[in-house]
């Protein structure tokens, strides 16, 4: 990125969009952030400028709460997955192969917005938890390093697992931050999250969180059933225009 007033302007927008979802249905920044940014930029510039933001919505989302050390002392063997996974992927995602990271985001978000559609929700009984949740992590860690996206499968895991409305919320919030510091770390050391990057980066905080509180403001007001549909459908339209973007 050797100018950064184009990228500062164009990732404004995206990332006050990216927030504003995150704001309605309490997910979805980096999925809209990095979906719509690999238009115009190599996945590794797009994944770089969604560190910032992504760490302080997420860490903030973790922490309200008091749920937090319950949720850590069950889901730690998931968050160590996905730190493995992460650092097994490191150099996909800065390797230069833009178009195979492009692709394989385009098909991660197509199943996302499949899932999402069809509503599908998977049951998983606690018997299972000790060994599903590691694959569960590692999983998620290579999709992470290899797209800049980590929903797939942390987010179907957790909802699987039963967990109430707002623990369910602390833990996406937990999920997301360690995958967030994990691509940060390969990013660093793949060179791809020079000091420039971090500027623009921590520029986009402010879009976010603004996009947050009228997201928030809008759920109030807005049938959630509605908006869900609409963003999954564009999801699933954005994940085929990627996907197939490779071909021509």
């Amino acid at each position: 990125m050797h100018d950064m007033l184009p990228t500062l302007l164009l990732a404004t927008p995206i990332f006050f969009l990216a927030g504003f979802v995150k704001g309605v249905i309490g997910l979805g920044l980096p999925t809209i952030a990095v979906g719509l940014l690999v238009l115009f930029m190599a996945p590794a510039e797009a994944a770089a400028l969604l560190i910032a933001p992504s760490i302080v919505t997420n860490v903030w989302q973790m922490l309200a709460g008091a749920h937090f050390r319950p949720l850590l002392r069950r889901l730690w063997p998931m968050m160590l997955g996905i730190v493995a996974g992460t650092a097994a992927g490191a150099n996909f995602l800065t390797s230069g192969n833009a178009n195979v990271a492009v692709a394989a985001l385009g098909v991660a978000l197509m199943i996302y917005a499949a899932l999402g559609l069809g509503s599908v929700r998977f049951k998983i009984p606690p018997y299972m938890e000790p060994w599903l949740a590691p694959l569960a992590g590692i999983v998620t860690g290579l999709v992470t390093a290899g797209t800049g996206v980590f929903a797939i499968p942390a987010v179907p895991y957790l909802q699987a697992i039963g967990l109430p409305r707002d623990e369910l919320v602390q833990a996406l919030g937990l999920s997301f931050t360690v995958s967030t510091l994990a691509l940060a770390a390969i990013l660093t050391r793949g060179g791809a999250f020079p000091l420039a990057v971090v500027g623009v980066s921590g520029l986009q905080i402010v879009p976010a969180l603004v996009g947050m509180v009228a997201g928030q403001w809008l759920r109030g007001r807005v049938k959630p059933a509605v908006f869900q549909f609409c963003f999954y459908l564009g999801l699933l339209i954005l994940g085929g225009h990627l996907a197939l973007r490779v071909l021509y």
